[in-house]
């Protein structure tokens, strides 16, 4: 990679290789494969509601049916492990967040669409499964807000970046639309990782996603108890 590459400043984006090792990836994405079995079995013998997050959630606001987990203890280990590298990568002074993690399935789409607040500064980890590209648009200027989510409605074909087990892709979420076309493989675990830069007036208050600590779930969130 060259120097104009790793800008992230200027490129609001930066692709890392073998950030993590195949070993841990592998013990990641079994971890993944087997939350998703007891999730499973939880729901079909009615000891949990389809909406009980704790367990996970087959399906979200934006990838229907597809097993997703919010503020995985595990997880967010990794939000916290990852931290100096995500902060020596961009040159940024950080406050972490919440973990997002999806074992997508075929046939899976990532609309395009840009974050909320708490995913200013945002990496996505490959943990496993077969390659599935996400596409970045550099213009951050494309598209117009929508609610908490900015859902871009532009026709560009963007820039595509393709991860390996244990690469991470660092990129600003509410600048630059980013999306998945759809899944031809079988299944693919990826983990987002999600911070703010603490130069932004908000970001004291709104540090591990407004919960008391990690490893919660949303519902947990100050805006939520309130």
């Amino acid at each position: 990679m060259n120097k104009e590459q790793n800008n992230f400043k200027k490129n609001k984006y930066l692709i890392l290789k073998n950030v993590i090792s195949t070993e841990t990836s592998d013990y990641f994405f079994q971890y993944l494969k087997l939350k998703k079995q007891v999730c499973e079995t939880l729901l079909k013998e009615k000891y949990i509601s389809p909406y009980e997050e704790m367990h996970g959630i087959f399906g979200d606001t934006q990838v229907k049916n597809t097993f997703a987990m919010y503020g995985d203890a595990l997880m967010e280990t990794l939000l916290l492990k990852l931290l100096p590298i995500m902060e020596s990568s961009t040159k940024l002074k950080l406050t972490s967040n919440y973990a997002y993690v999806r074992l997508y399935k075929k046939g899976d789409i990532l609309a395009r669409h840009k974050d909320r607040f708490s995913c200013e500064i945002s990496t996505t980890v490959n943990l496993g499964g077969d390659q599935w590209p996400i596409f970045l648009e550099p213009n951050k200027n494309v598209g117009v807000p929508n609610g908490k989510n900015i859902t871009m409605m532009s026709n560009n074909k963007g820039i595509k970046v393709i991860l390996n087990k244990g690469d991470m892709l660092i990129y600003r979420g509410r600048e630059l639309e980013h999306w998945r076309e759809p899944f031809s493989g079988n299944e693919c675990g990826q983990v987002f990782l999600h911070y703010n830069d603490v130069k932004n007036k908000e970001a004291k208050s709104n540090i591990f996603d407004s919960r008391p600590h990690l490893g919660l779930p949303s519902w947990f969130q100050k805006n939520v108890l309130k």
